[in-house]
């Protein structure tokens, strides 16, 4: 469950007080359910409420109760389900509520507005053959497997050479020297995916989807800004 502090308040006087609001971003695997997300803040969440009443609104703007894509909950959670590049962006709720004035005794409503930034965030390459068979998390399925194959790789060339020397009396065409094998990882994203350290300081090892606005043609760590954005969507490969 995630519970969140930053929201917009304002109240059901003469003129509506709007306070400042920032958005919480949240990364989720592709192909993967989002985490829980709580139309609520932790103190509210400790405190009795009255009448609670909530609206989720997609990045689309549409409502979200009643998608087949979504888990919502009777108390506000919300859970984006199969995640997919077209799912990013704004989740927004809505909750309204009552309380009773401590000195008047007097019921009065509250809104309060929660912003979601919600990000997919595949693993590597070849990402979309892959996960679609593994049953179980993929990105520790692949990097397990990698680990296998340096392990593999290491001990071949090490009975190797013992069994041309041992074995076959011949002066092995390949000489390994112990613990000399090592492995180089590739930085890298998918098109349509980037990383960036400043507005993803929370995943700043993560390849993000693209925002709307900009693109990624390659395989590099890097979403480029279109001369003339015309890109209304995430995860664009192209201007």
């Amino acid at each position: 469950q995630w519970y969140f502090g930053d929201f917009i308040q304002y109240e059901h006087f003469t003129s509506f007080t709007l306070l400042s609001c920032v958005a919480v971003n949240v990364y989720v695997k592709v192909f993967t359910n989002s985490p829980f997300l709580v139309c609520m803040d932790l103190a509210r969440s400790q405190e009795e409420i009255i009448d609670p009443k909530y609206l989720w609104i997609g990045p689309d703007g549409r409502n979200l109760e009643g998608q087949m894509y979504v888990n919502l909950t009777e108390t506000g959670k919300l859970m984006v389900m199969g995640f997919k590049e077209s799912m990013s962006g704004a989740y927004t709720c809505t909750l309204s509520h009552k309380i009773i004035e401590a000195m008047t005794q007097e019921e009065r409503e509250v809104v309060e507005v929660y912003k979601f930034m919600v990000y997919v965030n595949p693993f590597a390459p070849g990402w979309v053959e892959v996960c679609h068979q593994v049953p179980y998390d993929c990105e520790d399925a692949t990097n397990t497997r990698v680990q296998e194959a340096k392990d593999r790789i290491g001990e071949f060339f090490k009975k190797q050479a013992y069994a041309l020397k041992h074995e076959f009396q011949t002066a092995p065409t390949i000489h390994y020297v112990d613990n000399s094998f090592s492995a180089t990882h590739i930085d890298s994203c998918r098109p349509g995916f980037g990383k960036n350290d400043l507005t993803h300081k929370n995943c700043a090892s993560c390849c993000v989807v693209c925002d709307p606005g900009t693109y990624s043609p390659n395989n590099d760590v890097t979403c480029q800004i279109c001369a003339r954005p015309r890109v209304k969507k995430y995860g664009a490969r192209s201007c």
